[in-house]
This record gives C-alpha cells, sequence and structure tokens, in this order.
C-alpha cells in the first residue's frame, strides 16, 4: 500500500504560517544538503495532495515557473498529477489535477489503495489538521525552521487526541533548518 507523507515547513513554536497566512519568517537560500534530502523525499512520490486553498496559490506559482527554484523542482511540481482536496470545487481549473470531495478518510484510503509510488502532502492548514486527526498520515517530514513567530496556523490545530509518534530521524542542514521525521505509534 502507498504511504501518505506530510512535508511541512514550521517554526520552531510549532506554526505553519503566520496569523494571516505570513510565510515570511521560512530560511532561505536553502543549502545542498536540504535539495538532497528533499529530493529524496521526492523521489518516491507520484501524487501531489493538496487543499483547495493552498491549491489556489501553489499550483500557479510553479506553473509561472519561478525564478530561483531548481529546474527539477518545477518539473516535479508541474508533471506530477494533483488531487486537490475540496468539497466547494466540483472540477478543476488546472492541468494535471483532478478534485475529490467527501469523506477525507474515503478520498485518501483510496489513493493509498491504487497501485503506484507514494503521496505527499503539503497542506494547507486545515487539511492537514484533518489528515493527522483522522490518523491517515504514514510519515510525517517536519522541517523546523530556526524562527520563532509567537502566533498562527498550528501545524497540529486539532489533533482530536493524543498523538502518539516515533522519531525516525533528525536530520540538521546547513541552513539551519531541522528535519524531524516521525511516524506514527499505530495500535
Amino acid at each position: 500500500m502507498r504511504k501518505l507523507k506530510l512535508q511541512v515547513q514550521m517554526t520552531v513554536d510549532g506554526y505553519m504560517s503566520g496569523p494571516n497566512g505570513e510565510m515570511d519568517w521560512m530560511t532561505f537560500p536553502w543549502t545542498d544538503d536540504i535539495g538532497a534530502y528533499i529530493g529524496a523525499l521526492t523521489a518516491q512520490i507520484d501524487t501531489i495532495v493538496l487543499g483547495r486553498k493552498l491549491a489556489e496559490g501553489f499550483i500557479p506559482h510553479w506553473a509561472a515557473g519561478p525564478d530561483g527554484e531548481p529546474k527539477e523542482a518545477i518539473d516535479l511540481m508541474n508533471n506530477t498529477p494533483k488531487v486537490v482536496i475540496s468539497n466547494s470545487l466540483a472540477e478543476s481549473p488546472w492541468d494535471n489535477t483532478v478534485v475529490a470531495g467527501g469523506d477525507l478518510a474515503e478520498i485518501i484510503n483510496k489513493l493509498k489503495a491504487q497501485p503506484g509510488g507514494d503521496i505527499i502532502v503539503y497542506g494547507g492548514g486545515t487539511l492537514v489538521s484533518n489528515l493527522i486527526a483522522a490518523g491517515l498520515i504514514d510519515e510525517l517530514h517536519l522541517f523546523v525552521n530556526p524562527t520563532a513567530i509567537g502566533a498562527g496556523l498550528p501545524v497540529f490545530a486539532n489533533p482530536g487526541r493524543n498523538q502518539q509518534l516515533s522519531l525516525v530521524a533528525a536530520t540538521p542542514f546547513d541552513c539551519g533548518i531541522i528535519a524531524l521525521h516521525f511516524e506514527p505509534k499505530r495500535a
């Protein structure tokens, strides 16, 4: 069965964005070691899952071929099929993207049961919180930036219950970010 992997940038105090969606706290430029780590992580995936709000900025951003991003990253983001979780969109306005609505667990479990590589979810906040609360994420890759912002959208906004995790690896990078790789403890 395919795995659902979460990759999220966060602050040391647990936020994935500021109170108004700010992302100006993220550490840049990245160093080669973090690029290699993310390259290895994404080499195993063949589907990207996004929430509707994130998709509205994420998909057009990568489609524009942003300056400063490696061609491999641009190609990955544009060529990998995407699933946007939304109960308000009836169809996708974006290329290489389908919209899935309804029961979140049913949608994710159907994706996991399909043949292929792993699935990565980048967010947004509501989707991530709901996936965590439902116990649907198989690997959490938390990229902790050396910044505290004091308020914002927490990664674990509503875990639903205590979320017991096992640390698989902690990887520091030259740019100051630390990747924490966790897997949920399953009964």
